[in-house]
């Protein structure tokens, strides 16, 4: 791979460069259209690990985004620092920064409610359907993308077919960014086989003829079919969502009562050593935990950001080559590499099990099922060609401009109504839930 080709500023859906704007250039656009989605604005009431409601100061994944966002514009102006010689003439490494920013405040855009409890839920719930015959009119690879479903490959589809120009180009990115943010450039044939979590994958059957596009657009090389090697620049995107919800979920784990401070500020002071923040040094007894554990979280990122950018360069060769095993994480050296995979760990073991957090996924799973049933039950009803029954034609209404059209393939149908379901906040799937049910607002 190429530099010069990987960072084109040539827009899906547009077939000329994207022009500059004084101060603005086609990167800062895509961060801008990314910040003004509907999309994005809901993700303010989506859960990131913690039920939204429980506490104000937990992040949520909008958040969350905007934190990534910002370590990973920082992580990637290093690396332009260090390569400057090697890049296009033209990219400054502010440049760069905004490209793997822009991918950052995007890369949890097509997550749908409840987190990653969320997607199981729905996976499960096509996993049922599939054995009632409800997929059977699917072929096998359109049947993959539900009982695999994927919120990376939802936020591939929100991207460049839902928000904006609707089925045509969707936010219209540079493909720079949209290269940046394909975690997982293959489809579900490949989302058990590549090394990662189960289920990984980021492009739906719907949407692999962009995938091919933006691959030959950037040169990514072709791995197997449906599959391609990943951008470099998806590595920083990776590095800065590992050492964000590495660090903040041990913040979370605090606030939530769920860790000790102590152990948390032993593992931050094992990175941070004896470069410790002057207003650190000067707290005293009165201090709240909160503020100790902000400056200290602050120079520890400092500290990541800047092993992770030195991982990055010295792997340089295996990046363009798109041979690069594992994450950054797993290349970067010594108490770097030992504090992510150490509050990783930790967050495991004391986080994930909260009693709290359990039941709010227990929960998610009934809300889900709920909406599927009716959604899809309806969109089934209508692709066999029977006459609607009211209820269901109720239902369909419901879905507004994502409702199915009649003869459209049952694929191309549930599809609608994932789209609907994905995109709702937390907040609006318990409720809508809860009235398909006949359950009054407790409120």
């Amino acid at each position: 791979m190429d530099w010069h080709t990987l960072l084109t500023r040539e827009r899906l859906g547009k077939p000329a460069p994207s022009s500059a704007e004084l101060g603005r250039s086609p990167f800062h656009k895509d961060h801008d259209r990314i910040i003004f989605s509907g999309a994005f604005r809901r993700l303010g009431r989506k859960t990131q690990v913690h039920p939204v409601s429980s506490n104000d100061h937990i992040h949520t994944r909008l958040t969350h985004s905007l934190e990534v966002s910002c370590v990973g514009r920082s992580l990637a102006m290093r690396v332009g620092e260090m390569l400057r010689d090697e890049l296009p003439d033209w990219c400054a490494p502010s440049d760069l920064g905004m490209v793997v920013q822009s991918a950052c405040l995007a890369h949890d855009i097509g997550n749908p409610p409840f987190g990653h409890s969320g997607e199981d839920a729905i996976r499960h719930w096509f996993q049922q359907a599939a054995g009632r015959g409800w997929l059977d009119a699917m072929s096998d690879a359109e049947r993959a993308d539900f009982l695999n479903f994927e919120g990376n490959a939802q936020g591939f589809r929100v991207l460049t077919q839902l928000e904006y120009h609707q089925f045509d180009g969707g936010t219209r990115l540079t493909y720079a960014t949209l290269g940046t943010y394909l975690k997982y450039p293959w489809t579900a044939r490949h989302a058990d086989a590549q090394g990662y979590k189960k289920h990984k994958f980021g492009c739906y059957q719907s949407e692999l003829p962009l995938l091919e596009q933006i691959a030959a657009k950037l040169e990514l090389p072709q791995l197997e079919t449906q599959r391609w090697a990943r951008h470099p620049l998806v590595y920083l995107m990776e590095a800065a969502d590992d050492i964000c919800y590495g660090l903040i979920d041990l913040e979370d784990g605090v606030e939530m009562e769920l860790l000790d401070y102590t152990e948390v500020e032993a593992l931050l002071l094992d990175l941070v050593g004896d470069d410790l923040p002057e207003t650190y040094r000067q707290l005293g007894p009165r201090d709240s935990r909160r503020r100790k554990l902000a400056i200290l979280r602050g120079k520890a990122i400092e500290h990541l950001t800047n092993a992770a950018a030195s991982a990055f360069v010295e792997q340089q060769r295996d990046l363009l080559a798109g041979q690069l095993q594992g994450d950054l994480v797993e290349h970067m050296h010594g108490a770097a590499k030992r504090c992510v995979q150490s509050a990783k760990l930790l967050a495991r073991e004391k986080i994930f099990h909260d009693k709290r957090k359990t039941l709010h996924e227990i929960g998610a799973y009934t809300t889900l099922e709920i909406l599927l049933n009716a959604f899809c039950g309806a969109a089934l009803e209508q692709h066999s060609g029977r006459a609607l029954s009211f209820k269901h034609r109720r239902i369909l209404d419901l879905l507004s401009y994502y409702a199915p059209e009649p003869g459209w393939p049952l694929y191309r149908s549930f599809m609608r109504v994932i789209d609907f379901i994905a995109g709702m906040t937390d907040s609006y799937a318990t409720e809508m839930a809860r009235e398909m049910t006949g359950r009054s607002n407790p409120g």
